[in-house]
């Protein structure tokens, strides 16, 4: 009985092996130890490895920097844009201000009206 059992378990193992894809081992690209490699054909082409995953990092940070960089100057044109905006809006609003200051000092000089009789 034991040994049908475990003749059963044997045959699920394998079908289940059998039906899952076979899995593949994935190279992760990252820095190597080098120096743990005994032929220099493979230690070179792990240094060579170091190298291009280094220039991929590299050339993926300068975009990333490059873009926030855009970005910012694109927000420092609309902030300049808009303090233009507000300082034509202060000059205005200035010059309303010496204008109804000017003409209540008018008001204020000007002879009281006579009574008309």
């Amino acid at each position: 009985m034991q040994l049908r059992s475990a003749g059963v378990c044997v045959v699920m193992l394998l079908l289940a092996t059998l039906a899952a894809p076979p899995v593949r081992a994935q190279d992760v690209p990252g820095i190597e130890i080098c120096t743990v490699e005994k032929t220099m054909e493979r230690r070179t082409s792990c240094l060579q490895s170091n190298v291009d995953f280094l220039q991929k990092t590299i050339t993926k940070l300068n975009l990333d920097h490059q873009q926030k960089l855009d970005a910012a100057a694109r927000q420092i044109d609309a902030l300049k844009t808009m303090v233009a905006g507000l300082q034509k809006t202060i000059g205005d609003l200035q010059a309303a201000q010496t204008k109804i200051a000017e003409d209540l000092k008018k008001k204020q000089d000007a002879p009281p009206p006579k009574d008309a009789k």
